[in-house]
């Protein structure tokens, strides 16, 4: 992916080129139709999503949480708890996302910080049951 996409993603935006640039060398962009399931609840976490277009609509227990609109992330609560989906996410529209599977996101978390920190933030979020770190 190129680096100056990431630009327009808040997640990424205050990070210099250079850290924009390693995290792009370790990201694909995908083109997903809607209807599309992104995550499944109870199923084990291998990926992390940042959407760049559309929208999905996140589920739990088969009830609508939320919807996500260009850049809003998931796929992380169950990355960082290292623990299965707590939600499924499918596409209501077509969507493009950036992909960061298991080992690229640990080693974004080690090498960018402050990426990791709003990340865990997010985290303690979406968790109020998460202890503080």
């Amino acid at each position: 992916m190129d680096a100056k996409e990431l630009e327009a993603v808040p997640l990424f935006a205050g990070l210099s080129k250079k850290e924009r640039t390693h995290i792009a060398q370790h990201a694909d962009v995908v083109d997903l139709p809607a209807g599309y399931h992104l995550v499944d609840q109870g199923a084990f976490a291998h990926e992390f999503f940042v959407l760049l277009s559309g929208s999905v609509e996140v589920t739990q227990d088969g009830k609508h949480l939320t919807d996500l609109e260009p850049g809003d992330f998931f796929g992380e609560v169950a990355l960082v708890e290292h623990d299965r989906r707590t939600a499924s996410v499918v596409a209501s529209t077509p969507i493009s996302a950036i992909v960061m599977h298991q080992r690229d996101f640990d080693a974004m978390q080690r090498g960018l910080p402050e990426v990791a920190e709003t990340i865990h933030q997010a985290v303690r979020a979406r968790l109020p049951n998460h202890p503080a770190d």
